[in-house]
């Protein structure tokens, strides 16, 4: 019966399903984007074996993991795969592509699946994300999409993607909205590699020959480090801007920072953290409004006083394509319009 085969990081889109088989820490800080976690040794058997090694024998480490990896894959097939047909075509994949993987593939092609089993393991498709991300950014026709501060640009991503365009969502893969602001009440930043991880299975799936829009970004968002090719070209690209006139910017916003509608407190906290740039009266000022939820005051005077100055001091300085940029209006808060200037966009490109 034939063996596992072994494949590079270029033929992964050639499988069915991808099984990185380290444990779920491991795979929390980064994994090949779509792969499901099957450990063979968790978090805790695998500090377990590795102090056996380190203080008893690697003899003794060797029979303790290979009884836990034994149970591990056959809970595994148990519990996700006895369902998959005779023709399912998986990869397999752990940290360098040794024993833990190589067990878990052999197991799998014993029962007569054709199983392949990455060579190098994560290690060498780290290597490859890494110098992909070096090179890729510079093969596409990046158009950034420019605006002040809600403005739309996030509204309009989406609407573009539903259109049909090419679309970079930096601040959806970083999980934030990319200000002080930012972050989401619901899920928390990815690792930097798995961001990484995210950018790079987006450009793979791009066409050169389209357009691909991305969000004017500074070098970071929240945590998250924008990869140094990428941020480099999209400074180069040419640009599309939104004017948004400021009320309906308000509106805009109200929707997409909803929580701290609920939440006061928390935006107040958030606020504090600008102390040193516009004095405490002026915060003082902002946290009277939030608390007698004062919302559409308190949104106005942000933009005018913090949001627009620090975005127009940074956009003007790295985007030297704006003076040439494509203008687009936005009317209301409306899907409808969002639609509209999106088919635009798509349309004559």
């Amino acid at each position: 019966m034939r063996g596992p085969a072994t494949v590079t990081v270029a033929q992964l889109p050639e499988f069915d399903e991808i099984i990185d088989v380290r444990s779920e820490g491991e795979f929390a800080e980064d994994h090949i984007p779509g792969a499901i976690n099957c450990p063979v040794l968790d978090n805790g058997e695998r500090a377990r074996v590795g102090t056996i090694y380190k203080r008893i024998s690697s003899f003794d480490a060797k029979k303790i993991g290979a009884a836990l990896i034994s149970a591990n894959i056959a809970r595994h097939l148990q519990e996700h795969f006895l369902g998959r047909p005779r023709g399912w075509h998986p990869l397999v994949y752990c940290w360098r592509g040794g024993s833990r993987s190589g067990a878990f593939a052999h197991v799998l092609s014993q029962v007569g699946w054709r199983v392949g089993q990455l060579d190098g393991g994560y290690r060498a498709y780290r290597r490859a994300v890494v110098a992909e991300l070096a090179a890729l950014p510079r093969a596409f026709r990046l158009r950034v999409v420019c605006g002040l501060t809600g403005t739309g640009k996030s509204r309009l991503l989406r609407a573009l993607c539903e259109a049909g365009g090419q679309v970079l969502d930096l601040e959806a893969l970083a999980a934030h909205r990319g200000s002080v602001l930012g972050n989401l009440p619901d899920a928390p930043q990815p690792a930097q590699k798995m961001f990484e991880s995210l950018i790079w299975k987006a450009l793979t799936g791009f066409d050169a020959a389209r357009p691909v829009y991305v969000e004017a970004e500074s070098r970071k968002i929240g945590e998250l480090r924008v990869p140094e090719a990428l941020i480099e070209a999209m400074w180069q690209s040419e640009c599309v801007v939104l004017e948004t006139p400021l009320e309906v910017r308000v509106e805009l916003l109200k929707r997409e920072y909803a929580h701290f509608l609920e939440q006061p407190e928390t935006l107040i906290a958030k606020l504090e953290c600008l102390t040193a740039l516009h004095g405490h009266a002026i915060i003082a000022q902002w946290r009277e409004l939030a608390l007698a939820r004062r919302w559409n005051d308190l949104t106005g005077d942000l933009l005018v006083r913090h949001y627009d100055p620090a975005y127009t001091r940074a956009i003007v300085k790295h985007y030297p394509a704006l003076q040439r940029a494509r203008t687009v209006s936005v009317a209301d808060t409306s899907d409808a319009c969002f639609r509209h200037l999106a088919d635009g966009l798509v349309r004559k490109p």
